[in-house]
């Protein structure tokens, strides 16, 4: 009878086994193929898969779209204009995590092929002359702007859009990797990724939402650029890398409106690989340039590469930005550290001196920028994207 139920007992550890590596082999985690196009007017969730993305898709105001961890979604320039666009009302969830992103690309992997995520909010903006609404420039022609501060466009966690930055028709409508107009703080934006865009990383025009971990990555014109009273408080580990192609690392304007105002950004490196050119082959470049009555305090910055004799970590574009914002100490950078013999300030002209007050512009030896993580979320082609 012991030898019967130590028989029994035997095969049944066996056949367990062999249960749990067949259910294993059985039941693999197969991405879901599709294609998405055209206004989405009912709230949908894009389980795990491999998806097209054909034509300028809209998330429609009162509806939902959520991308599970893991999915790709591919944009092929020979379809046309493509973009993700999120109006104002819509909302897009993005759960990527560290080791499973979601990728936008294009498959052509050309810089400038599509139009990358474009969010809309109502948020408040000042553009130019005061105004409270504007129209967008990425030749979708949408109104942007309003009073709602704490606007909720939804949840971007661990994205990465790629070979964005699309100039459409007659060059002078531009998208970029992430465009957010007038988008508000109860938006979340953490670890995204901008990778090798034909213009800008990240712009924001106006609105409240911060950015928080945030990777720019060989995009053509600015790495991050902001404009219409842009005013994030709460944004974090900003890291850019210009490689091949970059103009400035950031460009900070306010379309000329003297405001008491601006974002607080905190722990930020700014690097420039050798040999990197401007866009347009001019020789100035920067690190930072504030132009327009931009403003804004800066924490713990780490600054390198920008070695060109024109060239400067951060320079005063012009005068009445130099006599209202830096003056008016509305510029504060506390804690900036500049690497490779760059010279720390400069005007736009020669006839702009620029002298920031005592304290504004707080130097470190030991400041250390952006502090982030390596994974699968922030490497390309085997490429480590921190550099």
């Amino acid at each position: 009878m012991k030898k019967l139920v130590l028989a029994l007992a035997i095969l049944s550890s066996i056949f367990t086994g062999c249960s749990t590596d067949d259910d294993e082999n059985s039941n693999p985690r197969n991405p879901v193929v599709g294609e998405i196009t055209g206004d989405i007017t009912t709230s949908k969730t894009y389980a795990f898969g491999n998806y097209t993305l054909k034509g300028i898709v809209k998330i429609k105001s009162g509806v939902t779209v959520t991308f599970d961890a893991g999915s790709t979604i591919t944009a092929d320039v020979t379809s046309g204009v493509d973009a993700l666009v999120v109006e104002n009302g819509g909302k897009l969830i993005v759960n990527g995590t560290a080791a499973e992103p979601v990728v936008f690309t294009e498959v052509s992997k050309v810089p400038g092929s599509w139009g990358g995520i474009i969010m809309y909010g109502d948020a408040p903006i000042v553009g130019a002359a005061g105004v409270t609404t504007a129209t967008s420039e990425d030749g979708l022609a949408l109104s942007y702007g309003g009073t709602n501060p704490t606007h909720n466009g939804g949840s971007l966690t661990y994205v990465r859009v790629e070979y964005a930055g699309k100039k459409i028709t007659d060059g002078t409508s531009e998208m970029n990797g992430f465009s957010f107009y007038s988008v508000g703080s109860g938006t979340v934006l953490d670890h995204l990724v901008s990778y090798k865009g034909a213009d800008d990383g990240y712009e924001f025009y106006g609105g409240t939402v911060s950015l928080t971990n945030a990777i720019s990555y060989g995009n053509f014109d600015d790495s991050f650029d902001w404009q219409d009273g842009w005013k994030g408080q709460n944004n974090s580990n900003w890291y850019a890398y210009q490689t091949g192609t970059g103009n400035f690392g950031m460009e900070i304007e306010a379309k000329s409106v003297n405001n008491t105002f601006w974002p607080i950004v905190s722990n930020i490196t700014l690097k420039r690989a050798a040999g990197t050119l401007t866009e347009n082959g001019s020789v100035e470049y920067d690190a930072i340039q504030f132009k327009k009555q931009g403003n804004g305090e800066y924490n713990n910055v780490l600054i390198e590469g920008y070695t060109d004799p024109s060239a400067v970590a951060v320079r005063i574009q012009d005068a009445p930005t130099n006599t209202d914002q830096v003056n008016g100490n509305k510029i504060k950078f506390n804690g900036i550290k500049i690497n490779s013999g760059t010279v720390s300030v400069g005007g736009g002209s020669g006839s702009i001196i620029v002298a920031f007050p005592s304290n504004q512009f707080i130097t470190s030896s030991s400041a250390t920028g952006a502090s982030l993580t390596s994974g699968a979320w922030a490497t390309v082609n085997g490429t480590n994207l921190i550099q």
